[in-house]
């Protein structure tokens, strides 16, 4: 396969996965067909049988599809991090980032689904679960590890930290989001809340040379 080739059935993929996307979230998952979305998406149900198997995985697909395009936004800041001398201000700016990236509003959209479709079908909850908080918080535990290491946290317990800093900075805005829809926080209200989830985390986690070197 040329890399042209490579290009357009990943160009292909990806429109297929938006307009799978856009279904499931218009009509559920129980009440989404493999016809519905070969229709949407301009294409035959023995190609989507092909690249996903089935409707559980095209629906996996689309979720981890969307994870990734959330966390690319966060990646830089995740790379600056491990080698920080401004550990304030660089989380600061993952959280600022990491905050909208999860309140995107087809993210809401299949957060909510998810979540309506939880009992039904609990692989694809446990899917969510294990490709979204999970795989960040494992994430953000080997970066704390390494920033201890360095001497800028002091945690014995780095997955309980991350688990602790995420829902710090996203249990407010994400909680009413899923119940209020229709509102959505200021970009100076998401930011005060980003800036208040760093103020609070490294109150608790910050090494002793750092809260001194902050005024603490």
């Amino acid at each position: 396969m040329t890399d042209t080739e490579g290009m357009r059935r990943a160009d292909r993929r990806s429109a297929i996965l938006d307009a799978a996307t856009s279904v499931f979230v218009e009509r559920g998952y129980a009440g989404t067909t493999m016809d519905d979305v070969a229709a949407a998406a301009r294409a035959s149900k023995q190609t989507l049988y092909q690249r996903f198997g089935d409707k559980v995985g095209l629906f996996e697909a689309v979720i981890e599809a969307n994870i990734a395009d959330a966390e690319a936004g966060t990646d830089p800041h995740l790379a600056a991090l491990r080698d920080t001398d401004d550990i304030e201000g660089d989380l600061g700016r993952f959280a600022r980032q990491h905050i909208r990236d999860v309140l995107q509003p087809h993210l809401l959209r299949i957060r909510r689904l998810v979540i309506a479709e939880a009992d039904r079908f609990p692989t694809l909850a446990q899917t969510w679960f294990e490709r979204g908080p999970e795989r960040a918080h494992d994430t953000l535990a080997d970066l704390f590890a390494h920033l201890t290491e360095r001497g800028i946290l002091d945690t014995d317990r780095p997955r309980v930290a991350a688990e602790h800093f995420n829902w710090l900075v996203l249990s407010i805005p994400l909680h009413r989001s899923l119940y209020q829809p229709n509102t959505r926080p200021t970009d100076d209200e998401l930011d005060a809340i980003a800036d208040e989830a760093v103020r609070i985390f490294l109150a608790a986690y910050a090494a002793p040379q750092q809260r001194t070197g902050r005024g603490r």
